[in-house]
């Protein structure tokens, strides 16, 4: 076993995290202890050791780098924001991986020709949609066409429509796992230090009919 679950969620809090969120991106980082758990469910299913993985809209890379300590193949990291690819270049830094590539590109232009080895697994945190409607769907639609197998996380209160979304793209869910996701105080107009939503992560695989 690369890692223990214990190790990895405190190899997963020390790494940098937006100095200055950009909110039409909703740069929220997925906290430690929920991107453990999630890494830590899809390394138990078999989705990560060995495996050729995407880390979408990655950000700062927690799923990413979580993936690489788990004993991934190989991991791309692709986000749209130079600055955040500036702090998972320091994250990465903290380790010595060197199976690994960073693509600066919008997860719209992105195609499978942009990798050079079959994808995987698939493990996301997308914009919830709150600033930019339907950015969650655009990542889901965008993931249903690279990879069989899907991490990806929304709101809870987007579940119906999620299902309805996965089901017509000829996926099905296999695993489900809600959390209380705690959002710090990182925008002029947040009143309180702390902001608790109601997220969950799906577990997406193609179906064969």
């Amino acid at each position: 076993m690369p890692i223990t679950k214990t190790k990895l969620k405190i190899q997963l809090s020390k790494l940098g995290e937006f100095k200055q969120p950009k909110l039409n991106l909703e740069q929220y980082p997925t906290p430690g202890n929920i991107a453990a758990t999630i890494l830590w469910n899809a390394f138990m299913l078999g989705d990560i050791e060995d495996k050729i993985i995407l880390d979408a809209g990655c950000g700062t890379g927690r799923f990413g780098i979580g993936a690489l300590l788990l004993g991934a193949k190989f991991v791309y990291f692709v986000d749209i924001d130079k600055k955040a690819l500036t702090i998972l270049k320091e994250n990465l830094k903290q380790h010595k991986f060197k199976n690994y590539q960073i693509i600066n590109k919008d997860i719209k232009s992105i195609k499978k020709t942009d990798f050079k080895k079959k994808l995987q697994t698939i493990i996301q945190n997308p914009p919830f949609g709150t600033k930019k409607e339907h950015a969650d769907k655009l990542f889901l639609e965008k993931a249903f066409k690279l990879c069989d197998r899907i991490y990806s996380m929304h709101k809870l209160t987007t579940k119906a429509f999620l299902n309805a979304i996965v089901k017509d793209s000829k996926f099905k869910v296999t695993h489900y796992w809600d959390f209380f996701f705690e959002l710090k105080q990182t925008q002029a107009f947040h009143k309180r230090k702390i902001y608790r939503i109601d997220v969950a992560c799906w577990r997406l695989k193609k179906t064969r009919f």
